[in-house]
């Protein structure tokens, strides 16, 4: 039924009427857009976990509705959302379009849809509340504190770079003990076993930081995320290993990039991404940047 409403909706926007386009900009739901290309391999390829996910989606009762759109039939509309080729997944939101850039998974795809259609900045009011929301994210920014012009930097930020991370926020008293922050209001990211205070002096504007930091600081690498760093401007140090091979000369190689990027976090860590990588998706990486 959801499939039939979208591809309804979708048809029904033949003639690209502007008003008609402004029309589904302003309606209060959300829609994840499929648009493809008949003769697009990845498109074909993509289909049935897209089919996957509008099932799912259905299921747990989610409010983004799922839908496709052909985008060589409908490319005046496509345009106008800003697809550029294809596939190309967005999250339409009243005014916006967001870009899914991530790994072509159901999970992944609808965890990035359900976190772009929830609340922009989710309120933690409570240690326990703290406590769960960390043990379910690897990477956390909180916002800490009251009204103020950095909060409205955040929330600014948060509607950017939502399609990659959470946003949260929090008073002091929720945070946990070990916690000490120079002065309030604060922007920190938990991650790594520790955590790390925004300085505005230090480390720059907060959109540049956070999406610098929303990494962990030592990552399993793959084509998604090379290319996701590479937005980051932190220096890439990775280990390219046969993920197959076992031997003493690939696990020492890898565990060394491991301890310069634990035991030199504070030292280096606002300025290189550490990690390793199989040399199978390194050499496919690049091949699907000069293609």
């Amino acid at each position: 039924y959801t499939k039939i409403l979208v591809s309804s909706l979708l048809i029904s926007l033949r003639c690209c009427s502007p008003e008609l386009l402004l029309a589904l900009r302003k309606w209060d739901k959300f829609y994840s857009v499929f648009f493809y290309a008949p003769w697009c391999g990845h498109c074909k390829k993509l289909e049935p976990v897209w089919n996957e996910v509008g099932i799912e989606m259905k299921n747990m009762g989610s409010p983004v509705k799922v839908g496709k759109m052909d985008a060589t039939s409908f490319s005046s509309i496509a345009s106008e959302f800003g697809v550029r080729g294809y596939p190309t997944i967005k999250l339409l939101k009243g005014d916006l379009a967001y870009n899914y850039r991530g790994p072509r998974t159901k999970d992944d795809i609808i965890e990035f849809a359900n976190r772009v259609a929830g609340p922009l900045i989710r309120p933690l009011p409570s240690q326990h509340m703290f406590e769960h929301v960390q043990k379910r994210h690897r990477v956390l920014f909180v916002y800490v504190g009251g009204e103020s012009p950095l909060k409205e930097k955040y929330i600014e930020v948060a509607s950017e770079l939502i399609v990659y991370t959470y946003f949260f926020s929090a008073s002091e008293d929720v945070l946990p003990e070990y916690v000490t922050l120079p002065e309030l209001p604060a922007v920190v990211v938990f991650k790594d076993g520790t955590y790390f205070v925004y300085d505005e002096y230090e480390d720059g504007d907060l959109s540049s930081w956070i999406n610098r930091e929303r990494f962990q600081g030592y990552l399993n690498v793959d084509g998604f995320t090379l290319y996701e760093l590479g937005d980051t401007g932190k220096l890439v140090a990775i280990a390219v290993i046969d993920d197959k091979n076992s031997s003493v000369e690939h696990t020492r190689l890898k565990t060394i990039i491991q301890e310069v990027a634990r035991d030199y976090r504070d030292h280096f860590h606002r300025d290189f991404q550490f990690g390793h990588m199989d040399g199978n998706d390194y050499i496919n990486s690049l091949l699907m940047e000069h293609t």
